[in-house]
């Protein structure tokens, strides 16, 4: 496995495994009409704007292919609640053929090191997340909302 700073050319890459996880995990939970518009050319179009404007997130390799993602930076306000950390993780994804393989632990150790004081959103109904993060000193701390730009999905804020 090599962890590296995603590049611009990496945007259909990274895009790919962001759509991917996210259909593994959430297609039965979020309703059709959500991935009538939530497809990998718009994933992968976002990425690249992202990436050409300064995203940096870490990929994951496995035989030369990227398997996973993560970002963290400055912990931003979400949905009006002011953050209590002052470091986030916006994402983490990893192939499901890649779990279990310590490929999640190590960009995730590399995004927020052990012992750094982190705050992340979770999907209330991803209890694997849940307890990945609960292994790495995390705790649900009471704060939930409801992201109306993904089908109402409901998120709660997890600390350290």
């Amino acid at each position: 496995m090599n962890l590296r700073t995603a590049t611009p050319s990496d945007a259909a890459a990274v895009a790919r495994v962001h759509h991917t996880t996210w259909v593994s995990t959430y297609g039965e939970i979020l309703p059709p009409e959500f991935w009538a518009t939530a497809t990998l050319e718009r994933r992968t179009s976002t990425w690249e704007r992202w990436l050409a404007n300064g995203a940096t997130p870490l990929v994951a390799e496995v035989d030369g292919e990227v398997v996973g993602i993560a970002m963290s930076g400055d912990a931003v306000e979400q949905d009006d609640v002011l953050p209590v950390r002052a470091r986030q993780l916006y994402l983490l994804y990893v192939l499901e053929a890649h779990h279990g393989t310590g490929v999640g632990q190590a960009l995730f150790d590399a995004v927020v090191p052990p012992g750094t004081g982190a705050q992340l959103w979770v999907a209330e109904d991803n209890p694997r997340a849940r307890r990945f993060y609960e292994r790495n000193g995390f705790v649900t701390e009471g704060t939930r909302i409801v992201d109306a730009s993904t089908a109402d999905l409901a998120e709660v804020r997890m600390v350290r």
